[in-house]
């Protein structure tokens, strides 16, 4: 046996430290998630999408000048490939979901892509400015409309909601977005992230890290649903009502969706972001209603949380106010995932540089549980 082996057993690799990164420091039982040195409650809510690719990226906020070329690098890329567009086109005939749809279009995201020139750095600004563009044009296609191309004059999140719905957001819906772009764009060695740094070491490129990551994302246990904590808010439909319907739900054993956290032991900082980010989004021109009841549904959930499991602290999380603020876009619940891919993607790239700079393959070991010493027995002899 190899000597320098670690031989204890982590189930899922539970505690294990497996990369060191600059990118974003996650503290569960602090409620703290730091940003490239910011918390992301200083930043999130004032820095455009650009600017913090552009901090986690390079480990700094651009000057007026860095944030030009930022944006003028990333504008050619939003047009996707015609066979891009194709591939997309039969997803939306074939009824796909959307994450699948997104998770195919990766893939074929470098079908345009000049021969030989195979750089991380270009690849990853393809990747980033193609992500929205994909998922705008697959809900089109789905709706039977036609794809709208991007407006060059438009920054990213501007962008992906022209591509969206075909008109000019307003600067409140562009605010909205980018802090929630901002808030969702690292966060630690997740499942997703690791996937891409598994990839990228082997010395892959970073179209098929990127693709890996979003296959990771895809499954229930770590995209999550924002959708549920949304349709809950719609089902109780009146303040008065959160007590006696989310006591049934406590007293049958169900989960109430958008509270509670595997990492956060207290209120996921995240949560409190996007709960002012909504605020100020429906008083600017949303449904005001459906704001105060989800506060009344959030209010009352964490008071019976408290009362029905006590000392597990289940606070708020993110998809709580992530499903308020994307339904507040005009969004559909089919596509909060595959948002939060397109604002993922920026740390997925970042943790791919890191990791390629290390030059080190990642290859963990395994402990074997079967069976030892057995004999081959010749098939005419077996007797079961």
């Amino acid at each position: 046996m190899n000597s320098t082996l670690n031989t204890g057993f982590a189930s899922g690799l539970q505690g294990i430290v497996a990369a060191q990164t600059r990118l974003s420091h996650v503290d569960g039982q602090r409620g703290e998630l730091i940003l490239a040195g910011y918390r992301v409650e200083d930043v999130a809510p004032l820095a455009s999408f650009e600017e913090m690719v552009h901090l986690l990226w390079y480990d700094h906020l651009p000057t007026a000048a860095e944030l030009a070329r930022l944006q003028q690098a990333l504008a050619p890329w939003r047009a996707l490939p015609a066979a891009t567009l194709a591939l997309l086109r039969s997803a939306a005939q074939a009824e796909r979901p959307a994450m699948d749809a997104l998770r195919m279009a990766a893939g074929a995201f470098d079908l345009d892509h000049p021969t030989g020139v195979q750089d991380d750095v270009t690849m990853g600004y393809m990747l980033l400015a193609r992500m929205p563009a994909a998922v705008a044009a697959y809900w089109r296609l789905r709706q039977g409309l036609t794809p709208i191309p991007p407006e060059p004059a438009l920054g990213h999140a501007a962008n992906y909601l022209y591509m969206l719905n075909g008109a000019y957001p307003t600067s409140a819906q562009v605010r909205g977005l980018e802090t929630y772009l901002n808030t969702v764009i690292d966060h630690g060695l997740n499942a997703s992230t690791f996937t891409a740094r598994v990839i990228i070491a082997t010395r892959s490129d970073m179209v098929s890290a990127i693709t890996g990551a979003l296959g990771a994302l895809k499954g229930p246990l770590h995209g999550g649903a924002p959708g549920p904590a949304l349709d809950m808010v719609f089902d109780i439909g009146a303040a008065a009502q959160a007590e006696p319907y989310l006591r049934a739900k406590l007293e049958a054993g169900e989960r109430l969706m958008g509270f509670g956290h595997r990492v956060y032991k207290v209120r996921d900082p995240r949560a409190e972001v996007l709960a002012a980010a909504a605020r100020k989004l429906y008083a600017a021109g949303g449904d005001g209603e459906l704001y105060t009841l989800a506060r009344a549904v959030e209010e009352t959930a964490v008071r019976l949380l408290a009362e029905y499991k006590p000392g597990r602290n289940l606070q708020t999380n993110v998809e709580f106010y992530t499903a308020l603020l994307l339904h507040g876009l005009g969004m559909p619940t089919a596509l909060f995932t595959p948002t939060f891919a397109a604002a993922r993607v920026a740390g997925w790239i970042g943790h791919a540089w890191e990791q390629t700079a290390t030059g080190r393959l990642i290859r963990p070991a395994s402990e074997y549980i079967g069976a030892t010493d057995r004999i081959w027995t010749p098939l005419e002899e077996r007797l079961v």
